[in-house]
């Protein structure tokens, strides 16, 4: 939204009026809230304990799955909550501060995370097309440096982009109200930055993935019919996990693009649409864009035995036990 458009707006957009839906209504969204907050939250605390505490999963991809499991913990104790709250009473009850303060998170957050997503695509490409330089140069510490920077980048950015526009000394809010404002070219720039570039990079090196993965496959058949033609338990094994890889593939692009594609057309229909409408779709872009944080932890954790091993010890509290982050969760290959 234009920052003149709004500081310029004499009527007050949203008004803290009474309820315009059934008791039985409001208590459904709240029930429907909670239990969506609750799963975010253990959901990722689930992917949090299994990194920090099985050793077998202090690998550099998984930091990066914990970088991402924070930053969607987060989501899920902080925005939440506070949006969901806003939208069921149709009112900001939180004050100026608090409004700032989600505001910043609203941007930081969520950027934090598409950035992690497109980390882990560049981490699984590499690994799979130069494994050997991967092993010896990429480590637990380079990794940790890496998600520090992504941190700090995105909370420089995003209080930059906050400030230029003037959300924290220019914009007036009515009562009841939490309004951010972004000018054009930051709305331009923010789409380059925290959707085309990442986006572009998930899709060309998950494609990468899949056609390297698919490579190795192929070539582990021509071994296979070398050695013996009749060992088809192989072939069939080799042939189920490129169907895996290509599913779960998809999926990943297909989340993440779902998820983030409305929230960008929103930032750019605020000056063609009607206001309410406006605020209407955005309530529910932000949403989906939310949802996101609840779906990551079962796309990039719970798909995997290994995190389905260790989810399970915990679960049955088998992480109190002397020696427990020793136990074996990766098993077999996966």
């Amino acid at each position: 939204m234009n920052l003149e458009n709004v500081n310029l707006t004499e009527n007050c957009l949203t008004l803290c009026s009474e309820k315009t839906v059934s008791i039985t209504v409001h208590v459904l969204l709240y029930v429907s809230a909670v239990a969506v907050v609750l799963l975010t939250v253990c959901g990722n605390l689930l992917v949090i304990i299994s990194v920090c505490h099985f050793k077998q999963l202090h690998t550099p991809n998984n930091i990066l799955i914990l970088s991402l499991a924070v930053s969607d913990l987060l989501v899920g104790i902080i925005l939440m909550p506070l949006h969901f709250i806003w939208k069921t009473e149709s009112c900001w009850i939180f004050g100026l501060i608090l409004c700032h303060v989600y505001n910043f998170f609203s941007f930081h957050l969520p950027c934090v995370s598409i950035h992690c997503v497109a980390l882990i695509a560049a981490d699984r490409y590499s690994a799979l097309n130069n494994p050997f330089f991967y092993s010896q140069e990429v480590s637990l510490s380079l990794m940790c440096v890496v998600v520090l920077f992504n941190w700090m980048f995105s909370v420089c950015y995003n209080f930059a982009l906050l400030y230029f526009n003037g959300n924290f000394t220019d914009l007036t809010m009515c009562p009841g109200e939490c309004l951010f404002a972004q000018s054009e070219i930051w709305s331009l720039v923010d789409l380059v930055i925290v959707f085309i570039f990442p986006c572009a990079v998930i899709i060309i090196l998950y494609t990468g993935v899949f056609f390297i993965a698919r490579r190795h496959i192929n070539a582990i058949r021509g071994l296979v019919n070398l050695r013996t033609t009749g060992d088809d338990e192989t072939v069939k094994h080799s042939a189920a996990s490129e169907t895996k890889a290509a599913k779960v593939l998809g999926i990943l692009v297909f989340v993440f693009l779902i998820c983030l594609i409305p929230y960008y057309i929103c930032t750019f229909i605020g000056d063609i649409v009607d206001t309410k409408l406006f605020y209407d779709l955005m309530n529910y872009a932000l949403i989906v864009l939310y949802l996101n944080s609840f779906i990551n932890p079962i796309i990039y954790a719970l798909f995997y035995p290994c995190f389905q091993r260790s989810i399970k010890l915990i679960l049955t509290c088998k992480i109190f036990q002397a020696h427990s982050s020793f136990i074996n969760v990766i098993g077999s290959t996966i």
